[in-house]
């Protein structure tokens, strides 16, 4: 299919404005979005605060050294915790891969998101949406309808919103952390990753002709990234069913 323009910005290298969540890049584009009169949606990959401990000199995340899975820090009992074996840890010191000492705290949650985006422009309207606001059903059309009635300048949700809904206002799709699934604790992980940005590529071609994607992404170079960006699935496929070959997971065997 006929992809729009998508960029992919580093977010380790590109400097945020203000906060921690958004690059200068994709303020500037959501700036130039609001003067045209036009609206913005902006994905986030998950709700909560899911925190992983990444490396800010070589991207790599902790990750159990049993299961290869990224661990998840766990604020309350300051502990870094692997949910699939179990196996916990003190939160290290170092980078296991480079012995960086830079270490980052990533983790962002919808209620965190939607206040530097209320900050960072302050003259918008901005509907959160995601499954603690959602909770009945009526308030789901509601919010949809005040977007597409545009009552509302900037949508953050997660991926309840990104499936074959049709907003003619929207001319701007930005991911905040294409990644963040990627840090997960699961062995969807990639194909996660894969799955979003191909839905909000696919969702922003259907805008208008100068519809624009933005993704911001720790890891650039992950097949999971580039391959959506590319719309090529077969090569997605391909690798990522060699890894779960090679780990014993589904398809290939039973969790």
């Amino acid at each position: 299919g006929h992809f729009p323009s998508v960029t992919v910005l580093h977010m380790g290298l590109e400097k945020s404005r203000g906060g921690n969540f958004l690059t200068s890049h994709l303020c500037s584009a959501v700036d130039d979005t609001l003067a045209k009169q036009k609206q913005v949606i902006l994905f986030l990959n998950r709700r909560g605060f899911h925190t992983a401990i990444i490396c800010a000199d070589c991207s790599e995340s902790v990750r159990c050294t049993q299961c290869e899975i990224a661990m998840t820090h766990h604020r309350s009992s300051n502990r870094v915790i692997c949910h699939y074996c179990g196996h916990e840890l003190a939160p290290p010191d170092e980078c296991t891969h480079c012995k960086s000492r830079r270490l980052k705290y990533i983790g962002s949650g919808t209620e965190r998101i939607e206040a530097e985006v209320k900050r960072t422009f302050s003259g918008a309207a901005v509907l959160r949406m995601d499954s603690d606001t959602m909770s009945s059903r009526n308030a789901h059309e509601e919010a949809l309808e005040s977007f597409r009635t545009r009552e509302k300048d900037i949508l953050i949700g997660t991926q309840m919103i990104a499936k074959g809904l049709d907003f003619p206002g929207v001319s701007l799709v930005g991911v905040i952390s294409a990644d963040t699934s990627l840090l997960l604790p699961d062995f969807r992980a990639a194909e996660r990753t894969y799955q979003l940005i191909s839905q909000v590529a696919g969702r922003a071609g259907r805008v208008d002709d100068a519809g624009r994607v933005i993704v911001q992404t720790y890891n650039p170079e992950h097949y999971a990234v580039r391959l959506a960006v590319e719309n090529d699935y077969e090569r997605f496929a391909a690798i990522e069913l060699a890894a779960r070959l090679e780990h014993g997971y589904p398809p290939f065997g039973h969790l």
